[in-house]
């Protein structure tokens, strides 16, 4: 690549949250040219209107992808969204993997999860340490992010847990290094544009590292009402969420992130959202105080 190249990024995923607020971020830093891809490029006209190439890309479908990732010099690899079908995500990410080397991508960017070797009780670790491997297999560089557990899903929680005065976890102890899909994004997008040619592990998280008791303490304080937390044994809580309706692998993933909390697997705190973006990452009592409404179950403005 010549020093006055502008390195093509892709962006894959694109149609889903995490990929349309990185193609945004990267619009608005001017960086590019960019390319998204996604089962459905009609959902991007807007970006397409804005210079952007779409195309169409089918992980389930590896045919569509040396067409679509073409041309690139830095991909980001977003996880697809086939949660609790690991053989099928596994294949998916695979077959992305294996198109971007044979396109020639030199950097791909992935979006992981904290400790995801086989000491994870995580359901979805499984998913994610098969691409990191694929891609330590590969001849390409490549970048890790290991998001942290996303602070958004909190404020559904916590409003329930006001509601009943009591915070039912499995996660004992343990403490979690909550960040936001917005820190998330963000460092995304700054690795993706970085000059980083190399390979590296960065754990994403928030500035803080919370407890179950820490959150039910700022349940409480955020609402002026008590909230305990009660710490369950995880055939308990699942037991229990069960009873409330919800689906097996839904299940599966709430009650492994607890126990891997229980465990420390997920009370990591590092410096890299800041050492990325250059601005710290928002912590939890931050974003919960913007979501107050939630919190207390009001009419949102």
């Amino acid at each position: 690549m010549s020093a006055t190249h502008q390195p093509v990024l892709l962006v894959t995923g694109a149609s889903g949250h995490m990929g349309r607020r990185v193609i945004e971020l990267l619009l608005d830093a001017q960086a590019g040219p960019i390319i998204a891809t996604t089962r459905t490029p009609a959902s991007l006209s807007d970006f397409s209107a804005r210079g952007v190439t779409v195309r169409r890309a089918d992980f389930d479908d590896p045919a569509t992808l040396p067409d679509a990732f073409a041309g690139a010099d830095r991909l980001l690899l977003i996880s697809t969204d086939a949660v609790g079908m690991s053989d099928r995500r596994i294949r998916q990410h695979l077959a992305a993997v294996q198109a971007a080397q044979d396109a020639g991508v030199s950097h791909v960017v992935y979006t992981s999860l904290p400790n995801p070797g086989p000491e994870s009780p995580i359901s979805l670790a499984p998913d994610h340490q098969a691409t990191e491997d694929a891609l330590a297999a590969s001849t390409m560089g490549w970048t890790a992010l290991r998001n942290n557990v996303y602070t958004e899903m909190l404020p559904g929680a916590l409003a329930q847990a006001i509601q009943m005065g009591s915070l039912y976890r499995a996660s004992g102890d343990g403490k979690v290094g909550y960040v936001t899909r917005e820190d998330c994004a963000r460092a995304a997008a700054a690795a993706l544009v970085a000059p980083f040619t190399g390979r590296r592990t960065l754990d994403i998280t928030g500035p803080d590292a919370l407890s179950g008791a820490d959150l039910a303490a700022l349940a409480s304080s955020i609402s002026g009402k008590p909230v305990t937390y009660v710490p369950l044994p995880p055939d308990v809580l699942r037991e229990n969420l069960r009873k409330a309706g919800l689906p097996g692998p839904v299940i599966d993933v709430i009650v492994s992130f607890d126990e891997a909390a229980a465990q420390g697997l997920l009370d990591v705190v590092t410096s890299a959202v800041e050492d990325l973006t250059g601005h710290a990452p928002m912590p939890v009592a931050e974003f919960l105080a913007q979501n107050k409404e939630v919190l207390l179950g009001t009419p949102q403005r």
